[in-house]
């Protein structure tokens, strides 16, 4: 599949030009009230997203292959879908009160963030 814009408001049809220029990757950022202050925070979000809900996990100590073992363990005890994106668990659903139950069992501070 082709990824490259053909057409730009400022530079006209692209194609004629031969300057295509690549599609800018969406940056995915934080929510601006989750600190970084070592507290593993749990917040429930449909924004963006078609209006499903998914349960993101911010602020987890780990890092890399950690963090996907995380994020599959978490899976299989919600036995829900998932994914990791900019050291991020997403979690299908609304499952923030047993995500946070789970951190807290395995001994990580842990908040319940946003609504």
């Amino acid at each position: 599949m082709d990824d490259e814009f053909v057409y730009s408001t400022e530079e006209g049809d692209l194609r004629k030009t031969g300057g295509r220029r690549k599609k800018k990757a969406r940056a995915i950022s934080k929510p601006a009230g989750i600190k970084a202050d070592g507290v593993v925070r749990v917040q429930r979000e449909s924004k963006g997203r078609g209006g499903k809900t998914v349960t993101a996990v911010y602020g987890m100590p780990v890092t890399g292959d950690a963090l996907k073992d995380w994020a599959a363990r978490l899976k299989q005890q919600c036995g829900c879908g998932g994914s990791v994106k900019d050291a991020v668990i997403f979690i299908q659903g609304n499952k923030a009160d047993q995500i946070v139950q789970i951190l807290k069992d395995a001994g990580l501070p842990v908040k319940r963030a946003g609504g």
